[in-house]
């Protein structure tokens, strides 16, 4: 059964910060390179940084097959990701308005993981992409060792301030 997950929080504040537009969405998921995935094992919560990828539709990231995260997942794999494009800081006179320059993508979904080898590789393949040129094969020990995983988005928001 899917479920419909709505962001625990009302309206964005700072109407004007709001990224509306599903395409910059979309490009502050395609050019930043670390998410920050958090989950939740019997009300305790559990954040941890990735290095991911994003195919037009989902978010990817790989990991070795045991773990806190895999484990949490196995239980509950409803997650909240935050992915930042950070861009300093925006000094001010006043200590108290000192602000960052950013875009950030706050989004809920549902992780599940991908069996199938071919598919595995695309997605591998996507995260690599985001750091070389380069192009790599996968042995089979290794590809059967790494767990892939795809977040199908349900809910997303986007915000920015840049000076």
């Amino acid at each position: 059964m899917q479920h419909h997950l709505e962001f625990p929080h009302g309206p964005m504040r700072r109407k004007e910060r709001e990224i509306k537009e599903r395409s910059a969405i979309d490009e502050i998921l395609s050019s930043a390179k670390i998410m920050h995935l958090a989950l939740s094992d019997n009300n305790v919560p559990f954040l941890v940084p990735l290095h991911f990828a994003f195919d037009g539709g989902a978010i990817y990231f790989h990991s070795a097959r045991a773990g806190t995260k895999i484990e949490i997942l196995k239980r509950n794999n409803f997650v909240c990701f935050e992915i930042c494009d950070y861009r300093g800081v925006a000094a001010s006179p006043l200590a108290c308005d000192f602000e960052a320059n950013h875009r950030t993508v706050i989004g809920l979904g549902r992780a599940c993981f991908i069996d199938e080898e071919s598919e595995k590789i695309r997605i591998l393949n996507l995260i690599v992409a985001r750091f070389t040129e380069e192009k790599f094969t996968y042995p089979k020990n290794s590809l059967d060792a790494t767990l892939v995983v795809r977040i199908d988005i349900d809910s997303i928001k986007g915000k920015k301030h840049l000076l």
